[in-house]
């Protein structure tokens, strides 16, 4: 059996840390090369220069395609994209892979998967067929799975969506969430070793704070943010642990108006990057998370946590028991951190099951690669549903 190159693209900490298990486990396999393509946030000295991270880890990277530009305008986002899909084209023409993976829905992704296509490069995809209405985020992953030759989607109502764009079923198999293959694998940091390793107060009950864009409803980031702490104001008991905003348009002002709402606030806490170690040792310690991130969706029902779910941007996924949706008004945030913090509601989520996986997905994704027919992925056609 011939080798077969197996590019992944990685754009932020937070990707990272879902494809490490995928990774790992490409990187072990016989007749199995990994590239690593390396962009985005990874490059930035604004996110930290989480590129170093991937290093640390022993993993080559094979390109580095920074295309980042010092803003958070709209204007600069669309400026970068085009600056990644020609980055993506001299990395692929220096290292051209058999088979390219793009994970979810960021523009980063969308750049690569948009620069493979003259070089006829077969693509897979992971976490298509979902929504979040509130971010552009959803259009970017509709399009990636038209662009793929080959989807890894999380669930079956996700496999089916995916169906019925036209994608024929034989390229679309249910893997589960990678986020779920991290949870089972990491060993979670005792509390002592979190306030060793990341000076992390957890004297008190915790708050996680994770709040992005809402790319749909850009103008009113500043509003959303200063609604979001403003509810915060009355959990000041609690030691808050707020982590960075994915670069977004209008995610300067996200991180700035934090930054101003720690100062005078001792018990609160900003991290631009954690590891993945670090965030799933948080989360399992936590009380209850707050914001609009996936993670909440996606990985805080393995921990059985109570979350606060924010307006639109995750509007459209599949939802656990967990999740407390709630409005962008302060009262409406406080009346939902109130609910997730009753013992009632606690007590019923005891038996919660996880509907994103059972921690395998890295390994099935792999079996696929191994056995997949790249001359046979490339002859893509609509699949007529009926």
């Amino acid at each position: 059996m011939n080798t077969k190159a197996i590019g992944i693209v990685t754009g932020a900490r937070s990707d990272y840390g879902l494809l490490r298990p995928l990774l790992n486990k490409i990187s072990k396999t016989p007749n199995l090369e990994l590239l690593l393509y390396v962009t985005g946030m990874h490059l930035s000295d604004e996110y930290g220069k989480t590129h170093q991270l991937i290093k640390e880890d022993g993993y080559k990277i094979t390109a580095e395609v920074d295309m980042l530009l010092a803003s958070d305008s709209p204007s600069s986002i669309a400026k970068s994209m085009g600056i990644g899909t020609f980055g993506f084209g001299q990395a692929f023409q220096n290292n051209l892979p058999d088979l390219l993976i793009v994970l979810g829905d960021r523009f980063e992704m969308h750049c690569a998967a948009v620069a493979s296509i003259p070089f006829n490069i077969p693509l897979a995809h992971i976490h298509g067929g979902e929504l979040t209405y509130g971010a552009f985020d959803n259009e970017l992953r509709h399009s990636l799975t038209k662009l793929s030759h080959f989807h890894f989607a999380t669930t079956e109502e996700y496999a089916k969506r995916i169906k019925h764009m036209g994608e024929e079923p034989w390229r679309i198999q249910v893997t589960g969430a990678l986020g779920i293959d991290n949870i089972v694998n990491t060993p979670i940091l005792s509390k002592q070793e979190l306030k060793i390793k990341y000076k992390l107060d957890l004297s008190n009950p915790v708050l996680l704070v994770t709040f992005h864009p809402v790319t749909r409803e850009y103008n009113h980031t500043q509003e959303y943010i200063l609604s979001l702490l403003n509810a915060l104001k009355y959990f000041s008991d609690f030691n808050i642990i707020f982590t960075g905003p994915n670069a977004d348009p209008g995610n300067r002002i996200i991180t700035d108006q934090i930054k101003c709402f720690i100062k005078s606030r001792p018990k609160h806490l900003f991290i631009t990057n954690f590891n993945q170690q670090g965030y799933l040792s948080t989360l399992a310690h936590a009380t209850a998370m707050i914001g609009n991130s996936s993670s909440g969706i996606i990985e805080a029902p393995s921990f059985k946590l109570p979350v606060v779910n924010i307006g639109t941007r995750q509007q459209g996924r599949i939802m656990s028991a967990n999740i407390i949706n709630v409005g962008y008004s302060s009262q409406d945030i406080q009346n939902g951190l109130k609910k997730a913090l009753s013992k009632n509601f606690s007590a019923r989520l005891k038996t919660l099951n996880n509907p994103y996986g059972d921690g395998q997905a890295s390994k099935k994704i792999v079996e696929y690669l191994v056995e997949i027919n790249l001359d046979q992925l490339r002859k893509k056609r609509f699949y007529e549903t009926k």
